[in-house]
């Protein structure tokens, strides 16, 4: 019986110049949430958060955007993908119902180590779904991402590449 020998021999790959070591990827996508803000009083007090934008991939229409969106748009883009898409969507970070008691020692929902974990959560949902391909294809994401303002009312579909 003669045994399997394994073929250690490295694969040739072609001189790398500073151009292609320091130059701008292929491809990319930079997402990022940040800038936290607290807007409204009382029962109508929420938090908004700053999604920025930055890509060279053809399927955006625009290379740079950002928009401003609260947690309860992160809800709708999620039940979204996963009503719209083949994509399997990873959760996003929690309700923190206990936070919303009253007489609680904190500021709940709007302490700022809450916010900050919350935003942290929420960009790395945003890069995971939209550096899937087939995420990439759909329309609410497209829509959540570069819009001013998202049209629940919208009708889903797929974006097709200019």
């Amino acid at each position: 019986m003669a045994e399997a020998i394994a073929d250690t021999r490295r694969l040739f790959t072609k001189p790398q110049n500073l151009n292609d070591a320091y130059g701008p990827p292929s491809n990319f996508l930079e997402i990022d949430v940040g800038n936290p803000q607290t807007v409204g009083v009382g029962r109508g007090r929420f938090t908004t958060y700053e999604i920025k934008l930055k890509t060279n991939l053809p399927i955006f229409k625009l290379k740079e955007s950002s928009v401003r969106r609260r947690y309860s748009d992160f809800e709708w883009l999620r039940s979204e993908l996963e009503r719209e898409s083949k994509v399997v969507v990873p959760p996003l970070p929690g309700k923190a119902i206990f936070r919303q008691l009253p007489f609680r020692g904190d500021d709940g929902i709007f302490d700022d180590s809450f916010i900050e974990e919350r935003r942290q959560g929420l960009e790395l949902f945003l890069n995971k779904v939209a550096g899937h391909p087939l995420a990439q294809n759909e329309r609410c994401l497209h829509m959540f991402l570069q819009d001013e303002t998202v049209d629940k009312s919208y009708t889903p579909s797929k974006i097709r590449q200019a």
